[in-house]
């Protein structure tokens, strides 16, 4: 994340709007003028590109009324095995300490590469693998239990709605998430994630209506998105680019034994337990499972105090100066306004169907109008007024970097699409039991995960990742959602949606580990929490997104063909509502033949909307450059 300095831009309007807010953080903030400077209100990072290569390029960090440069501050016998060095601007001394304060995650970090041993990063992985296979499990357990969640209140076609916020809000607060990685240390961050995941596990189990239960999955994606996003800078630090492939798909491989693990699990649960204690028991082992890594982060932390590397220095504030300072720091007002806007523009989406006057109630266009104009606003005030911005947009300049971007919000996007509904279709239209259903609709995850495994090797050979995505692995998405257009139909066999899936997870294989190279290969170290964090957060929105089109689509076309395709006895309103109630009448009867051609016609228009844009993402990689990772040179320090 960069930071802009009130009265530094050349917009004079910029200049005006960011003045005016650092007068009333200042009158707010009620600090020392120095402490305030330390707070990032007067410094900037300046980015600009090498016009030949088009790849980031850092350059100076200008404080407004010096020309010194101001990076990260080493002590001790490491200094030497660490790329950056010390050089302190004069005049500036008081702000040390905060300087300290605001690097300690990111010096700790730094440390690592000389303070981990070879053994100790061996079982820090392998802790790793393990806290993925337990993550890979429960999440399984818990997407498979939402349909039944929201059938037992009712509400069966809330299933997509659920997923928007937490999607959303868990994709929006991975770029505050990096921060605190870097302000607070890697320990304290991990600890708040594990919480969060605990505590949306809980609520699950406790949920008595769909609501409760949107808040519970807000908690748990925002826990579990953390938890990998922290896995994954932490083998960004350790290894070499062309290593890094490999040992991010290794920490993913957990998901090809989990997928045949937690379907006849969460049969067992439905049938004996039922859904609450399947909730339950993830938030027992969660946080023990997470236990271990946490501790290998804290004692290594205690390690580089105790050796000089890093200094305990108060900041010197009080509770309601650090309330302030972290508010300017995590961006909050950027964060809930963008976070309001897309929340109440995608909803009103998958929401207007349940409006007696539809698309023409007051709700539904209170929803889209000041949706949008929240998300106008968020631009505005990231652009003038933000001491801090949100988002960092200067690493979107780059084009590699924009058009990785595009191709993952289209990918996301198409993915939700198709498989919002994916699993319900199984359960009904080809009669499969729970665990079948399962199975098949975890093709992806155990194909995907083998496959960047493959990918991850393949690449120590081929390093130019451009190539392996266009003419592989978007080809191939393409075809096997191409293919669903015919075969996801009540009168085809099952056997070829998993032929269709066998041919997605491959493709997603090779997109997944290649769009992260990318954005890897074309940003400095320094950027790369930042460059994923933002991956990880359009990956999300376009996710969101994705889910968002599948309910407008379900709820605006599924109860139409209800209405068209069964007995006007029919109790088409439980029908519509329950899964459960839609899976009771026999085979072949009339009412089960009606309910599965529903189903036809409103997976059909998802699918072919999803082919759509999995093309926009073909072409935006045609834009990416022409990297070879092999190529790129290593970093200093123990590594893999």
């Amino acid at each position: 994340m960069q930071k802009r300095v009130p009265g530094t831009s050349t917009n004079p309007r910029a200049s005006q709007w960011q003045s005016r807010f650092a007068s009333l953080s200042r009158s707010i903030y009620c600090g020392p003028p120095s402490l305030l400077r330390g707070c990032g209100t007067t410094m900037r990072l300046v980015s600009k590109f090498h016009s030949d290569s088009d790849s980031l390029s850092e350059v100076d960090l200008t404080p407004a009324d010096q020309e010194e440069e101001v990076v990260t501050h080493y002590h001790g016998n490491h200094s030497d095995n660490i790329e950056e060095k010390t050089v302190d601007p004069p005049g500036l001394e008081e702000s040390g300490p905060e300087k300290a304060h605001i690097q300690r995650g990111v010096l700790i970090a730094e440390a690592g590469r000389t303070l981990w041993t070879r053994n100790q990063l061996i079982v820090a992985y392998i802790t790793i693998w393990i806290i993925e296979f337990i993550g890979a499990f429960s999440q399984g357990m818990t997407s498979t239990l939402t349909p039944y969640v929201t059938s037992s209140f009712q509400e069966h076609s809330l299933t997509a709605t659920t997923s928007i916020l937490s999607g959303l809000i868990g994709g929006l607060i991975t770029l505050p998430y990096a921060k605190v990685l870097d302000i607070w240390g890697r320990p304290q961050a991990y600890a708040l994630m594990v919480i969060c995941e605990t505590v949306g596990l809980i609520m699950m189990a406790g949920c008595n209506n769909v609501k409760t239960y949107c808040a519970a999955q807000i908690f748990y994606y925002i826990g579990t998105n953390g938890i990998t996003f922290t896995h994954m800078i932490f083998i960004a630090d350790t290894t070499s680019l062309k290593n890094r492939c490999f040992f991010i798909a290794f920490t993913s491989s957990p998901t090809i034994a989990t997928t045949w693990a937690y379907g006849p699990a969460t049969e067992a649960v439905l049938n004996h337990i039922g859904y609450r204690w399947g909730f339950g028991i993830w938030a027992i082992i969660v946080p023990l499972t997470c236990a271990p890594l946490f501790s290998m982060f804290y004692w290594n932390q205690i390690r580089a105090y105790r050796e000089g590397i890093v200094h305990k220095v108060p900041s010197g504030r009080n509770i309601w100066q650090s309330l302030v300072y972290y508010g300017i720091e995590f961006d909050v007002i950027g964060l809930t306004i963008l976070s309001a806007g897309l929340a109440l523009f995608l909803l009103a989406f998958s929401l207007y169907s349940y409006q007696a006057d539809q698309w023409r109630s007051p709700l539904i266009i209170c929803f889209i109008i000041f949706g949008a104009l929240l998300v106008v606003a968020f631009c505005w005030y990231e652009r003038y007024i933000a001491p801090v911005t949100f988002v960092p947009w200067t690493l979107m300049k780059n084009r590699t970097v924009f058009f990785t971007f595009v191709m993952c919000a289209s990918m996301y996007c198409a993915f939700s699409l198709w498989y919002s509904y994916f699993y319900s279709m199984l359960i009904v239209v080809f009669n499969t039991s729970v665990t079948v259903a399962t199975y098949i609709n975890n093709i992806y995850g155990v194909g995907s995960c083998f496959w960047a495994v493959v990918q991850g090797l393949a690449i120590l050979y081929n390093g130019r990742i451009k190539w392996h995505v266009f003419l592989f692995g978007l080809p191939l998405s393409i075809l096997g959602v191409g293919l669903m257009i015919y075969f996801r139909q009540p009168d085809q066999d099952v056997g070829y949606l998993a032929m269709c899936m066998i041919f997605i997870a491959f493709g997603y294989g090779t997109i997944v580990m290649c769009e992260q190279m990318t954005v890897m290969a074309v940003s400095s170290h320094k950027n790369i929490p930042a460059i994923l964090a933002m991956e990880m957060m359009i990956g999300s929105i376009g996710g969101s997104i994705g889910s968002t089109i599948a309910a407008a689509l379900w709820t605006g076309v599924f109860p139409e063909r209800l209405a068209k395709y069964l007995p006007a006895d029919a109790p088409i309103a439980e029908i519509y509502g329950s899964i459960e109630v839609q899976s009771s009448y026999p085979v072949g009867s009339d009412i089960r033949n009606g309910i599965n051609r529903a189903y036809g016609d409103a997976q059909r228009l998802m699918v072919i909307t999803a082919v759509c844009l999995y093309i926009i993402g073909w072409i935006a990689t045609l834009f990416w450059e022409d990297i070879d990772i092999r190529k790129m040179k290593l970093k200093k320090g123990i590594i893999f």
